[in-house]
């Protein structure tokens, strides 16, 4: 038996033209122990060599995802002149033969649907707001909202791994998977992408979530996003079994790290220092986590300002609260991805539900980030991956209404960690159908994103199937300069 034909063959294609190149073995186990060039050595999580490439205005961000594509019409964009055209048809100089789902495409019309909510003028920007969104109201001179926010996918799976993958094709990272690639995080013991699936109250049917949506892609798994559950243990098996004390779980992580080094000197697959750092990180985890999901170390004060949901874990507000605690901590990036947005018929009772989830919890999450001084490094979007049609799906009457699907403009706000508040972005025509002034495609808001948090989007790549990938895409994409102070 040849030792060295056995190694050949048990090499995957990517490692053995890796080790044709320069196979920097001892570089990435120094960086597995935080000792990369130019780092701290206690950093469990160091950044990339020259990260970040300006210096950032944001340290963290808390992505809030409202799954299913809230209707803009019904939330930020204002169209009073709506009401004229109740119920009649689109008009086909603003539809322009645009394409739309099969979901509406076999109603023989297409009528209007105006808003039966209320809009006022908040702040001292005077910026429209409707009436289900009282709480995020009070905080819009905090706020940047982009009206024109635009994106190449209808249909809700494409569109989610687009806003969050800078494609529509899944296996690409997720954005806190970039961020926590290129920039680490100062948490020694939590992850550095951490993600909420909060539950939500409409009842209404939702869209499945993908863990893709949060994956790292062909970036390391140990990129990859930890999700934390809201039932049982928040992280299945940081308890350690009965039995089974800290000084065992210790030497027996010790006695498995050797094995895999042993496994990694063999093969040299960077996938056995993941699964080194991962348990690692598990081990640290074992005493952060419970820590970090205690609430009831929060004052009153606080507890009242997100509301009463907060003390039911896996809500909206505890989530909320729970992604001012990881930022807190030194997590990089926290998506907090909330379901039941999907309004196709019922939308005024559906959405008013899905409102009283998030709104208080929203603007309480601003408002605390605020008064810890806090938010002026932490970046805060908002958004979902698309927004709602004009027309009526289904039954059309004053106080029951539905909306298709419309990727051509909707609303995202972003808040803190450099962006100038109080201010609309783009214009959208009397219909909210058509972007009028300032388009803003989902990947400018992704290159705004990076901007914030130090990174040129254009300079951010990762070699994978012979091209320099990355989060915004091969197309000329730029950072929304006019959102940033």
């Amino acid at each position: 038996m040849n030792p060295l034909h056995e190694h050949t063959l048990h090499q995957t294609r990517r490692q053995f033209f890796g080790s044709t190149g320069l196979r920097l073995g001892g570089a990435a186990l120094a960086l597995l122990a935080g000792r990369r060039a130019g780092a701290t050595a206690d950093r469990v999580h160091p950044p990339l060599p020259g990260f970040p490439h300006h210096p950032p205005t944001a340290k963290a961000v808390i992505y809030l995802h409202m799954n299913g594509g809230p209707s803009q019409l019904d939330t930020f964009d204002h169209k009073p002149k709506l009401a004229d055209h109740f119920d009649k048809d689109l008009p086909a100089t603003v539809r322009m033969g645009q394409r739309i789902t099969t979901m509406t495409s076999h109603q023989a019309r297409l009528p209007v649907a105006p808003s039966m909510f209320k809009f006022a003028q908040h702040g001292k920007c005077g910026m429209w707001v409707s009436e289900l969104l009282p709480h995020t109201a009070k905080c819009v001179d905090d706020i940047a909202l982009v009206k024109t926010v635009h994106t190449n996918a209808i249909n809700h799976d494409p569109a989610c791994t687009f806003v969050m993958t800078g494609s529509e094709v899944p296996g690409k990272p997720s954005v806190g998977s970039w961020l926590a690639y290129g920039l680490g995080s100062e948490s020694n013991d939590l992850p550095a992408f951490v993600v909420l699936t909060p539950w939500w109250t409409s009842k209404a049917a939702a869209q499945a979530l993908f863990s893709r949506m949060w994956a790292s892609g062909f970036l390391p798994t140990k990129y990859s996003g930890v999700a934390l559950r809201s039932v049982g243990d928040p992280v299945l098996y940081v308890q350690n079994p009965a039995g089974v004390s800290e000084d065992g779980r210790r030497a027996m992580l010790d006695t498995l790290g050797e094995l895999n080094k042993k496994t990694y000197d063999k093969y040299g697959d960077p996938e056995t220092l993941t699964r080194i750092a991962q348990y690692e990180m598990a081990f640290r985890m074992q005493r952060s986590v419970p820590d970090l999901v205690d609430l009831s170390k929060e004052s009153a004060k606080v507890l009242d300002l997100y509301g009463p949901e907060v003390h039911k874990p896996g809500s909206f507000a505890a989530s909320a609260l729970l992604a001012r605690r990881l930022v807190e901590r030194g997590v990089r990036a926290v998506q907090v991805l909330h379901r039941g947005w999907d309004q196709h018929g019922n939308l005024p009772n559906d959405l008013r539900s899905q409102c009283l989830d998030t709104d208080r919890p929203t603007a309480a999450l601003l408002t605390d980030l605020k008064q810890r001084g806090l938010l002026d490094s932490t970046l805060v979007v908002w958004g979902g991956e698309f927004g709602r049609t004009v027309y009526c799906q289904g039954t059309l009457n004053k106080t029951t209404y539905g909306r298709d699907h419309h990727p051509r403009n909707f609303c995202m706000w972003l808040a803190g960690g450099g962006v100038r508040g109080g201010q609309v972005y783009g214009e959208t025509d009397d219909f909210s159908y058509n972007v009028a002034d300032k388009p803003a495609h989902v990947n400018d808001l992704n290159a705004t994103v990076l901007h914030c948090l130090g990174i040129d989007h254009a300079k951010f790549s990762f070699k994978f199937q012979g091209l320099d990938q990355r989060l915004t895409g091969v197309e000329e994409q730029k950072p929304i300069k006019e959102l940033l102070r």
